[in-house]
């Protein structure tokens, strides 16, 4: 039976693989990594305010403004007053941005996909579910806030 330790360091490593796999297809769309995330947020989501989008793509409100900027100064995003409240703006693809990143996303896919190749439709399926069912436990273990301390070992 594989020990908890060894299964996190094969994790890891995988995570670690992927991420590189990740980042090398984002960098070759010639969007940084954060543009990537917002614009992709915004092709599946559909407009959003800024604040919604850095929870999603994980950025603080600085990092936000920064990355909504550049993207407004290339025409690939616009910041639009909202309808029904008119005190918060939001960011809107233009039809330039909505081209920029569904070709980038669909040569971003095929790239993730290559990685999945040596794996079945049921792999798959059985890989995703595992790896919820980590999740999930890991995050349970981390509201309570680790069951082992110095203390009790």
């Amino acid at each position: 039976m594989e020990t908890a330790p060894r299964i996190r360091l094969f994790l890891w490593k995988a995570a670690k693989a992927v991420d590189g796999v990740d980042r090398a297809s984002i960098a070759g769309t010639g969007l940084l990594v954060s543009e990537f995330a917002i614009l992709e947020a915004l092709l599946h989501k559909g407009p959003l305010p800024i604040n919604t989008i850095g929870e999603k793509v994980l950025l603080t409100s600085g990092s936000m403004t920064a990355a909504v900027n550049r993207l407004e100064n290339k025409g690939l995003v616009e910041r639009i007053q909202d309808a029904v409240d008119g005190r918060r703006f939001l960011v809107h693809l233009t039809s330039q941005g909505r081209e920029v990143i569904q070709r980038a996303f669909d040569i971003h896919t095929r790239n993730l996909e290559t990685i999945l190749e040596p794996f079945s439709e049921q792999e798959r399926s059985e890989l995703a579910t595992l790896l919820k069912k980590l999740g999930r436990s890991a995050e349970q273990v981390q509201m309570a806030c680790c069951t082992y301390t110095m203390e009790t070992t």
